[in-house]
C-alpha cells in the first residue's frame, strides 16, 4: 500500500499557534479556507478580547437576556457541558476572575507587559458558577442571561470546540483525513495516513520537536494538553496562571504543571486535562476510573501515566 506524505500549514490564530495536517496534499488549500473561515466566526462569536464579539456583549449586558447566534449557543452548551461533567471544576463564569489578574487582552499583550498592577483590590473570591448562566432555546433564537454578576470566558472549551468543528468540517467538505491543532488541542477526523498522526506532547504547544516530551500517535477524536507554565505572567510581583480554581476564584494550585489527555474528542480531552489541574493529585483516580488515557507531569518533571498512555519509546517528531 502506498502512502502519501500529509501536507502541513501553520498559522497564527486566536492568540496562539495552528497548525493544519491533511492526508491529501492537493485538500490543504480548500482545508485551509475551511478553517479560516469557520475560526473567524468562531472568535467574533466567542472572543473576550474583542468589543464587538457576542460575548463580550453578553457580558456586558447587566445581567438581561440576549439573543445569541446558534454558534454562539453550541459553544456556551459545550462549555456548560464540561461544568455538568466535572462537578464544577471546569466553570465557564471565569471571567471576571481573569481580568482581576490582568488577563483582559491577547496574552502576547499580557506577557510583553511585565507585571501587572491587579486589576481588582482585596482577595479574589469564588465564581458564580455555571449555574448562573441562563440558557433558553425554546424561541425562534436562543437566549442567555447571565445572573449574580457572572461574566464569561470561553477558553477552557471553546477553543478545543473549534479544533473538533473545523476538522470535521473539512474532513467531511474534502473527502480526506484532517488533524487541526490549535495551540496544542487537537482533534482528528477522517480518515488518517496508514500509520497515523505522530505528535509531539510538551509542555509548551511551540517548543522544539527535542523539547522534553513524548511522541505519540493518535487516529481520531481529541488531544489536549493543560499547562500552568505557558500562560503564565506576574502580577504585582506574584506569579500567576490562567487556570482558574472556580471555588476560590484564584489560578489553581496544583501538583501538576502539564497534564495531556486523548479522548473521543477534543472537547472532552481538554475539559478533562482542565479538570486534571485544578483537582492535583485527586486526578489520578478520577482519570483511571473515566477510562481516559493521561499523562500528568509534576513541578520537578516526573511523570504519571493512566488508563493505557503509552511507553515513551517514540522519535521526536512534532505535529
Amino acid at each position: 500500500m502506498t502512502t502519501v506524505a500529509a501536507a502541513r500549514d501553520t498559522f497564527g490564530v486566536f492568540g496562539t499557534t495552528a497548525v493544519l495536517l491533511v492526508s491529501a496534499p492537493r485538500a490543504l488549500k480548500p482545508a485551509r479556507a475551511i478553517l479560516d473561515a469557520e475560526l473567524a466566526a468562531i472568535d467574533l462569536a466567542c472572543s473576550r478580547f474583542r468589543d464587538d464579539s457576542e460575548l463580550s456583549a453578553l457580558n456586558a449586558s447587566g445581567g438581561a437576556a440576549m439573543a445569541v447566534s446558534g454558534l454562539f449557543a453550541e459553544i456556551l452548551d459545550a462549555a456548560l457541558r464540561a461544568a455538568r461533567l466535572t462537578g464544577g471544576d471546569v466553570d465557564p463564569t471565569c471571567g471576571r476572575a481573569l481580568t482581576g489578574l490582568g488577563y483582559d487582552r491577547d496574552f502576547a499583550e499580557v506577557r510583553a507587559a511585565g507585571d501587572l498592577a491587579p486589576r481588582l483590590t482585596g482577595s479574589l473570591s469564588p465564581v458564580p458558577g455555571w449555574r448562573s448562566v441562563q440558557l433558553d432555546r425554546s424561541g425562534s433564537r436562543p437566549r442567555v442571561a447571565l445572573r449574580h454578576g457572572a461574566q464569561l470566558d470561553l477558553g477552557a472549551t471553546a477553543k478545543a470546540w473549534a479544533a473538533d468543528h473545523c476538522a470535521e468540517r473539512a474532513a467531511a467538505r474534502l473527502d480526506c483525513g484532517v488533524l487541526v491543532s490549535l495551540g496544542g488541542d487537537m482533534a482528528a477526523a477522517g480518515p488518517p495516513p496508514a500509520d497515523g498522526w505522530r505528535v509531539r506532547v510538551t509542555d509548551d504547544h511551540a517548543a522544539r520537536p527535542d523539547a522534553a516530551g513524548q511522541t505519540v500517535t493518535i487516529r481520531s477524536g481529541g488531544l489536549a494538553t493543560s499547562s500552568t507554565t505557558v500562560r503564565a505572567w506576574t502580577v504585582g510581583g506574584r506569579h500567576v496562571h490562567h487556570i482558574i480554581n472556580p471555588a476560590t476564584g484564584e489560578p489553581a494550585r496544583s501538583c501538576w504543571r502539564t497534564v495531556s489527555v486523548a479522548a473521543g474528542s477534543c472537547v472532552d480531552a481538554n475539559t478533562a486535562s482542565t479538570a486534571a489541574i485544578i483537582r492535583g493529585a485527586a486526578a489520578l483516580p478520577w482519570l483511571h476510573d473515566a477510562g481516559l488515557p493521561a499523562r500528568l507531569v509534576r513541578e520537578d518533571g516526573s511523570v504519571e501515566t493512566t488508563a493505557g498512555w503509552p511507553d515513551d519509546t517514540g522519535p521526536t517528531e512534532a505535529a
